[in-house]
């Protein structure tokens, strides 16, 4: 199985004409350079983006995701690339009835009539790794059924092997492919793919993003019918919209399209600076809005999480670009370890002031912050920026955001909808309450390591003896740091016995 599916991707390359981009990457080498100049031996009348494309959507659903990811990384992939795989299609033809059928019951181990009262064949959807239908549980209750395709996880083990197979040929054969981390990325889809095909994390992602909110009064997620769920079958309540890309029907129904734009907005950022834990495919067809003139939110096979460390940094930076700081935006980026600690912050900071301010000339409405970020990516390039996952996830997030959002209401200022979010969280994380409690948090931590601060100290003398101005520099840092340390445990200290008394 294993050598046909290789057989077919090689069939799959040559008859798309993908054997031209191959060569022209390793031009360098003899064998690419007479390929190249017997002209292919056929025409190649489509450009290569849309061959690329082509072909992806040729070998089936798990390369169509994978060129989906791979749409969202415009910091390693060619402009035109990027684009054209942007326009992959998650919609894929069902499967047969009697397929997802088996299995639901093998799932269950029990018949399906067992579990559902009546059960639509037809599906509401189909995408790549799952199908949803419409069904009536036994005790009446309405229900989406959400069901893996058959033998995905063969299929996704099989095609993960491939796709590292050329991801290591990359890495060795070209002279920037460790640069570009191939097998990182390779790996990096292959763990986005076992928690998607593992219907219980996706349960799981709901049910948190449900809980998180949960008195909202424009926002609603469908509930989790736990016992019906299993790591192949998710079961919830069936809600119901309009599309959100519909503006005519929206329009028809009344809808105030403005204050739906500006929801998707607060919802967004809420989600990133307030729970740290986003939904992270809100395309249109994960939208819907109901009667009630709510968003719902569907499909939870994709979240972004962020440490409080990213939160911050990436907060500050919000506020930074708002205000047209570039230095304080170049500073950051070096602090947080994105880019090395040996940049040079004045051309980092003019790069960035070169890409920002003919954007910043244009009136505010039409300022795109998500392509703002990923001409930064691109910038930042240049300084070998080190790309993490959870900021690709976020930028990709927030220009679908964006674009739903100018598409309801064209003339949407996000910096308007987005800057006082941004502030007041940035308020509550200086407030002293907020100091109070991380101070309270830390304090068990803070506390074990007293005992080896002695040890700390010597080493620390011991370094400012032996190494450079550099080095002794770090370590007189370090000391401040220590002694705010100290400083923290004896007010906090102090609290706790006020408390206590």
């Amino acid at each position: 199985m294993f050598i046909f599916r290789l057989s077919t991707i090689l069939i799959t390359t040559i008859r798309f004409g993908l054997d031209e981009i191959v060569a022209r990457q390793f031009s360098s080498v003899l064998f690419a350079r007479i390929w190249l100049a017997l002209g292919f031996w056929r025409p190649l009348r489509k450009p290569r983006s849309v061959r690329l494309r082509e072909a992806l959507e040729y070998l089936g659903p798990i390369f169509v995701k994978f060129g989906q990811m791979l749409s969202t990384r415009r910091d390693i992939l060619p402009h035109d690339i990027a684009i054209e795989l942007s326009k992959l299609q998650d919609a894929v033809t069902p499967q047969p009835f009697n397929q997802i059928k088996k299995v639901i019951e093998d799932s269950y181990g029990l018949p399906l009539d067992q579990k559902f009262s009546s059960f639509e064949e037809q599906p509401l959807g189909s995408a790549s790794v799952a199908q949803v239908h419409k069904a009536q549980l036994l005790d009446g209750t309405s229900a989406a059924v959400k069901v893996l395709r058959p033998n995905i996880h063969r299929a996704v083990e099989r095609d993960i092997k491939l796709m590292d197979a050329f991801a290591w040929l990359i890495e060795k054969s070209l002279s920037n492919g460790p640069r570009l981390r191939p097998r990182e990325i390779v790996a990096e889809f292959h763990r986005s793919l076992q928690e998607e095909t593992n219907l219980l994390h996706e349960a799981a992602n709901c049910n948190q993003l449900r809980r998180n909110f949960a008195n909202h009064p424009r926002l609603v997620m469908p509930e989790v019918y736990w016992k019906h769920c299993t790591n192949l079958v998710m079961v919830m309540e069936l809600l119901e919209g309009v599309p959100i890309d519909q503006i005519d029907d929206l329009q028809a129904a009344n809808i105030d399209l403005e204050r739906l734009a500006a929801t998707g907005i607060e919802v967004f950022f809420t989600e990133v600076f307030r729970d740290s834990f986003f939904h992270a495919d809100m395309h249109p067809g994960n939208l819907l809005v109901d009667a009630k003139q709510r968003f719902v939110l569907l499909d939870f096979g994709i979240v972004g999480s962020l440490s409080e460390f990213d939160k911050q940094y990436i907060g500050a930076n919000f506020l930074a670009f708002f205000n047209r700081d570039y230095r304080k935006v170049a500073v950051m980026h070096v602090e947080a370890g994105w880019t090395p600690s040996d940049t040079s912050i004045p051309q980092f900071e003019s790069a960035i002031r070169a890409v920002c301010e003919p954007i910043f000339a244009r009136p505010l409405h039409e300022i795109s912050f998500g392509r703002l970020l990923l001409q930064l990516f691109q910038v930042a390039q240049r300084f070998n920026l080190i790309v993490q996952p959870q900021l690709i996830l976020l930028q990709k997030t927030l220009l679908s955001i964006e674009g739903i959002g100018r598409q309801l209401a064209p003339k949407l200022n996000l910096w308007e909808s987005a800057k006082p979010l941004i502030e007041t969280w940035a308020r509550e994380q200086n407030s002293p309450r907020r100091l109070f409690d991380a101070a309270r948090d830390g304090f068990p931590t803070m506390v074990s390591l007293l005992p080896e601060l002695p040890q700390a100290a010597r080493a620390l003398i011991h370094e400012f003896k032996h190494h450079d101005i550099r080095r002794q520099q770090q370590i007189k840092q370090l000391r401040r740091r220590q002694n705010r340390l100290w400083l923290a445990i004896m007010i906090l200290s102090v609290l706790l016995v006020g408390i206590a008394l």
